[in-house]
């Protein structure tokens, strides 16, 4: 097992400190070996100290401008710090150096759709979701984007999706329970936000549904 391995397995197990001292060998041993700067970038993250982690990504993309995981560990960090038309770009650098994995997909459509980019979001949380079927938070947010960009009739299946995975997903009955509302069908909207405040019972969001659709109904 080579010292990146090494550090890696020390980084699972928890051994910070280990890993660090490996990385440190391996970029001594072979200064132009960006995996090594994209462990320690990742370390770095690990532990919050993201200024310096992004230092390492960016040699490691210097190194070798297809380091798809460095791409991707910088967008991370720009993320983390709500940086996300940054964040953004460097997803997509991800995408084009071949890093094919749902998690890049998800963080790029998440960036464009906390960027207010919900229809831009679609591709990329749809990609998500077909190279990860059963990513639930990935259909949970392709469920939101769609319903945010008035496809109601496309997000309904996706939260149904979503339950199907974690039956007691608060905020996927609560969203099923709008796309009732919206439909008409305060009956039906009604229990899903009820079904909601039982598995949560602070759901705000949800209890505010519920009156809505009471007072709909008569019944308050």
């Amino acid at each position: 097992m080579d010292k990146n391995a090494q550090a890696v397995q020390e980084m699972q197990d928890g051994n910070i400190e280990e890993a660090a001292k490996l990385l440190n060998e391996a970029i001594e041993e072979n200064p132009e070996d960006d995996t090594a700067f994209i462990n320690f970038g990742n370390l770095l993250a690990a532990v919050n100290e993201e200024e310096r982690a992004a230092i390492f990504y960016e040699k490691a993309i210097e190194l070798n401008n297809q380091a798809g995981t460095a791409y991707y560990g910088l967008g991370n960090l720009y993320y983390n710090q709500d940086k996300f038309q940054d964040a953004i770009l460097v997803y997509q650098q991800a995408v084009q150096a071949g890093l094919e994995q749902s998690d890049v997909y998800y963080m790029l459509g998440m960036s464009q759709f906390q960027a207010g980019e919900a229809r831009r979001a679609l591709a990329p949380l749809s990609r998500a979701c077909e190279l990860s079927p059963a990513d639930a938070e990935a259909r949970f947010q392709y469920g939101l984007a769609l319903a945010q960009t008035e496809q109601v009739e496309l997000a309904v299946p996706e939260f149904e999706a979503v339950l199907e995975l974690e039956p007691e997903h608060a905020d996927a009955l609560f969203n099923l329970g709008v796309t009732w509302a919206y439909r008409g069908d305060a009956e039906k909207a009604l229990e899903q936000f009820e079904k909601a405040l039982e598995i949560q019972p602070e759901h705000a969001l949800a209890e505010n549904g519920r009156k809505q659709m009471l007072k709909i109904l008569g019944n308050e």
